[in-house]
């Protein structure tokens, strides 16, 4: 029988989409691993513990041993991100999970039905064609709002990321990320990450920053620029039933 083999990523809807794994297979091979980084806030940790004792499951933690986190990879491997991706996904993501998968294991990935998440997870079908790949909250349609609302019910603080106006619980900072108001916030929240990502990127020559369909350095966005706001959590019908399915398996 396959493994069913949870991507947690020390965010809402991945944990929301390990604990509907968990509802739906029962008495199977489920496993959750989390590909560490090293460049997340301190507080995805306890999160995570704390979602282990949700799951009645400990998280497998994957790590590449060549790199600490993902200021290691952008300054041995001189490049950032750009057109070609960003190194770290693969070093620190791709590379230990690839490492720990089995052929015949059954993925499940934390894609909500945000249009953006819903489009992100066909990419990444085609991108994988021959991996057998689970959404349940986009089978469900359950989004990121849903599923903050699901964690907060279930008496676990998210991440502390989310308060602070991040759309989810990734690296900080998010190399990948173009936006003006993400940048602006980090400068705000992490301002000590935010001067080492604008002292390297200028360095490499990496504008990651786009600001009125223009490329920019991050130091250079201005600073009474607006920043993102907090996502409300909000658990509609849908999401009610998927807590009440939860209910009924934990029971």
């Amino acid at each position: 029988m396959p493994r069913i083999v949870c991507h947690f990523s020390c965010g809402a809807a991945s944990a929301v989409a390990t604990k509907l794994a968990l509802s739906e297979f029962t008495g199977a091979d489920v496993v959750a691993c989390y590909a560490e980084t090293g460049s997340e806030d301190a507080d995805n940790i306890r999160f995570l513990h704390d979602c282990e004792e949700w799951f009645s499951l400990t998280v497998t933690r994957l790590k590449n041993p060549k790199f600490s986190d993902t200021w290691d990879v952008w300054e041995t491997r001189k490049y950032i991100a750009g057109i070609s991706g960003a190194p770290c996904t693969g070093e620190l993501k791709i590379t230990p999970q690839l490492a720990f998968q089995r052929p015949d294991d059954i993925h499940v990935f934390g894609y909500t039905s945000d249009s953006n998440d819903m489009r992100r997870a066909e990419a990444f079908r085609e991108n994988w064609p021959d991996l057998q790949i689970r959404t349940p909250l986009i089978e469900r349609g359950i989004n990121k709002a849903a599923c903050l609302a699901m964690i907060l019910s279930a008496g676990i603080a998210p991440p502390r990321t989310y308060a602070l106006g991040f759309p989810n619980a990734n690296c900080i900072p998010c190399c990948k990320a173009q936006s003006p108001d993400y940048w602006a916030l980090v400068r705000r929240e992490y301002p000590i990450q935010f001067n080492r990502m604008d002292a390297l990127s200028r360095k490499l020559g990496a504008k990651l920053a786009r600001v009125k369909g223009e490329r920019v350095f991050v130091g250079d966005i201005p600073e009474n620029w607006p920043v993102t706001e907090a996502i409300a959590p909000e658990c509609d019908f849908l999401c009610q039933m998927a807590e009440q399915d939860m209910t009924t398996n934990d029971a």
